[in-house]
């Protein structure tokens, strides 16, 4: 009797430490926290770079945010192999665009899951692209979806917003932040919309003649015409028949600038412009960045595409 109080000081102690540590973990179970001291950062794969950089501004600073396509490669070609499959599986949240790079979606399909965040449905891909040349009446027209959505500011705020209401089902604790991060983007991309309207309000041709159909989004937001030489992929070769049908579009409407882009060859391009009498200038599509890039995120480059095409369109 004289070992009783030790031990039942001893027993009350060890319930105590269960019961406390039961309580910590009911209350952290509904979701996990992106922000210091708060859990494990929230895990983000994206998978290539306009969805990287909506992400990162989106989640801030207690997220870790990772991009499948690599500095300087061409995402339509992205390959995965098995440590990106592995961390596609490892992953809390899976950001992607279905339709524009089949390894990814393949991936998500057998690996992911309801933790993928599909944004073609926020990014409203609502365009397609007709082969030049194609005959016929209108209503038989219809070609591929065009994929290049956040080449208009507007529709990546519109993604970013609802990358923020996922993320905060993930973690609630962070929700409010994120939706204050997404709508500071937001501004953001709403003044730079605002550049580009008044930058592009007064010029001399609205023919946007592109080597890669990737900017009919930006056409479409600022008043322009997109003529590409090639398809939705830089890849794409252009028949002979389809340069000369580019070669006379540029003369009869007396188009000055034929613009190429920064992961593709400029040849196609250059060929033209020697043909037409034409000059090239650089339009970047923003599918990716490295360090040959004229800007270091989505907002300078595109700020340095408005200035290419201020000067190549004649704007005043």
């Amino acid at each position: 009797m004289v070992f009783m109080p030790a031990v039942v000081r001893a027993a009350a102690g060890v319930v105590a430490a269960a019961l406390l540590l039961l309580g910590c973990v009911q209350t952290s179970a509904p979701g996990r926290s992106a922000g210091a001291g708060g859990g494990d950062p929230l895990r983000v794969m994206t998978s290539f770079y306009p969805l990287e950089f909506a992400a990162h501004r989106v989640v801030g600073g207690g997220g870790d945010v990772q991009n499948l396509t690599t500095p300087g490669a061409e995402p339509h070609d992205l390959e995965l192999t098995p440590r990106d499959v592995a961390e596609l599986a490892d992953a809390d949240l899976v950001v992607y665009l279905s339709g524009f790079q089949p390894a990814v979606d393949t991936a998500v399909a057998e690996q992911v899951g309801d933790r993928a965040y599909d944004v073609a449905r926020p990014a409203r891909l609502d365009l397609t692209y007709r082969p030049i040349g194609e005959e016929g009446d209108e209503s038989e027209k219809a070609g591929s979806t065009d994929p290049h959505f956040w080449l208009d500011p507007l529709r990546l705020a519109d993604v970013a917003d609802g990358l923020a209401v996922r993320l905060g089902r993930l973690a609630p604790a962070d929700a409010a932040a994120f939706e204050r991060n997404a709508a500071k983007l937001r501004r953001e991309l709403t003044a730079l919309d605002g550049e580009f309207s008044t930058g592009l309000a007064d010029c001399d041709s609205s023919d946007l003649v592109t080597s890669h159909n990737a900017f009919g989004y930006l056409a479409e937001r600022y008043g322009l015409t997109q003529r590409g030489i090639t398809g939705l992929t830089p890849e794409d070769e252009p028949s002979p028949g389809a340069l000369a049908d580019v070669a006379d579009f540029v003369a009869a409407h007396h188009v000055r600038t034929i613009y190429y882009e920064t992961l593709a060859s400029p040849a196609v391009a250059e060929t033209l412009a020697r043909e037409t009498g034409a000059k090239t200038a650089v339009l970047d599509p923003l599918e990716g960045l490295d360090d040959a890039s004229a800007g270091t995120d989505y907002l300078e480059v595109m700020r340095l595409n408005l200035v290419s095409l201020r000067d190549g369109q004649s704007c005043r």
